[in-house]
């Protein structure tokens, strides 16, 4: 079972979206996956259909009032279950305040399944900031994914998000990055800044940028707010299109 967070400290770069489409997409390959939301703003959970529910948020699991396990509930798809989330997750970061290790509450809830190998593939889609949520996900994590908007300041914001990182330990014991890839999103086929911006992560950080990018398109936008991934709205779009061909390649670097 590999657990893959999917992370970038900016709101707006496509990380939900990303998060719904590729646990679509990989559930259409036959990839048995669990998506787990540990959003307060449940995002994720709304965009594959899933009830927003008092108390069957990762919360309960946290704090040890039950198992994991407990809070998984089905999808609309097949190979895909769900963690949902709820706004009362976000009481978590002043839970946790006093908690001795407080950053490996999701890695010790995860182990069961880890052991069970009930999952080929866990996503964890994040908050938007860098609070110990975020920091529960990538301690849990194996594989960090960053999904990033074509957009002026775009390095800037890898350049933090890869700075907090390596401050989190995303460096194994043999030295090696356990940063998946750089997943660029809202490319504009229309402007010059979109390629501009490509090319310049390209330059920096070449070894980590998928090869896939992910256009800015109307279908992908509302997609969520019917409940379905863009494979299920809309499966001939080119969104539709682009997650599926970055599902093969995250799926070649994830057995690379």
């Amino acid at each position: 079972m590999k657990v893959v967070a999917i992370a970038n400290q900016k709101g707006g770069v496509g990380k939900t979206t990303t998060a719904i489409n590729l646990a679509a997409c990989l559930a259409e390959q036959g990839k048995r996956v669990l998506l787990i939301d540990t959003d307060p703003q449940a995002n994720a959970t709304s965009g594959l259909g899933g009830a927003v529910a008092p108390g069957g948020s990762l919360r309960s699991v946290l704090v040890g009032e039950k198992l994991l396990r407990e809070q998984i509930v089905s999808t609309l798809f097949p190979h895909l279950e769900l963690i949902p989330s709820e706004l009362e997750l976000a009481t978590i970061e002043t839970e946790f305040a006093a908690s001795e290790s407080p950053l490996f509450h999701l890695r010790k809830a995860l182990l069961p399944l880890r052991q069970a190998e009930e999952y080929e593939i866990v996503l964890l889609d994040t908050p938007p900031s860098l609070g110990l949520l975020m920091a529960n996900a990538l301690a849990a994590s194996d594989l960090v994914l960053i999904p990033l908007q074509c957009e002026y300041y775009a390095l800037e914001g890898l350049s933090k998000i890869l700075d907090l990182l390596h401050k989190l330990g995303t460096i194994d014991e043999a030295g090696r990055t356990r940063i998946l890839g750089i997943l660029m999103t809202m490319f504009d086929v229309r402007t010059n800044l979109s390629q501009q911006v490509v090319e310049d992560v390209r330059r920096h950080v070449p070894d980590l940028l998928f090869q896939t990018i992910i256009p800015r398109s109307i279908r992908l936008a509302e997609a969520p707010s019917h409940g379905m991934p863009i494979t299920a709205y809309d499966p001939s779009s080119v969104g539709a299109i682009s997650y599926r061909h970055f599902c093969k390649e995250f799926l070649t670097r994830l057995s690379g």
